[in-house]
Parts: C-alpha cells; structure tokens; sequence
C-alpha cells in the first residue's frame, strides 16, 4: 500500500469479518426467490439470452480460440498462484491470520 494512505471501510476488515458480512448477503434473500439456484435451466437460459445480446463482432472467445486458451491459461496461471500464496501463508507455522502487527496483510 502506497505510505500515507490507510484502508478503509470494508478494505479494512480482516478476511473472516469480510466473509461473515458476505455471507449474510447471500442469506437475506429467502430460498424461494433464488430463481437459478432452484431451476438450472432458468439459469441456462438467462446465460444464452444474455450471449445472444452480445454482437458477433464482440464475441471474441467464440471467434478466436486461440484467444480463448490464451485467457484460460493465465486464469489457471492466476489462479494456481493465488492457491500457492495462500496455501503458503496458512503453513507459515505462526499461528496467525497471516496479519502484520499493525492489522495490514503483509505485501497486499
């Protein structure tokens, strides 16, 4: 983080308090309004009305695939990354939530 400039806010939580707040979001909406989560197919459908919307000319992934496999390969890169880091921090043998003294996460 730049020196000077503290987080605020959300940014300021530490990671259990953001998933806590996070996950009462998703419970406040009751089971029977969750329209795709009770009907695959709805959703399907959404999905495929929501591409069509999409011009052909900015349909890049289907009209390039090399494209496609080059954002896959830095998803998976991305990904498998972020996996290595965290898996590192949770076997640093502290203890801790992986937080400096001063409640900032260490090179974030």
């Amino acid at each position: 983080m730049a020196e000077g400039k503290q987080q605020r806010g959300f940014a300021s939580m530490d990671q259990q308090k953001q998933r806590d707040i996070a996950r009462q979001g998703g419970r406040s909406v009751p089971d029977e309004k969750r329209s795709f989560s009770q009907n695959p197919q709805l959703a399907a459908a959404a999905g495929r009305t929501g591409g069509q919307n999409v011009p052909d000319a900015k349909r890049s992934f289907s009209q390039d695939r090399a494209l496609a496999a080059q954002a896959g390969r830095k998803g998976g890169e991305s990904r498998r990354a972020t996996t290595q880091v965290v898996s590192h921090n949770d076997n640093d043998g502290s203890g801790g939530t992986g937080s400096s003294p001063e409640g900032t996460t260490g090179g974030v």
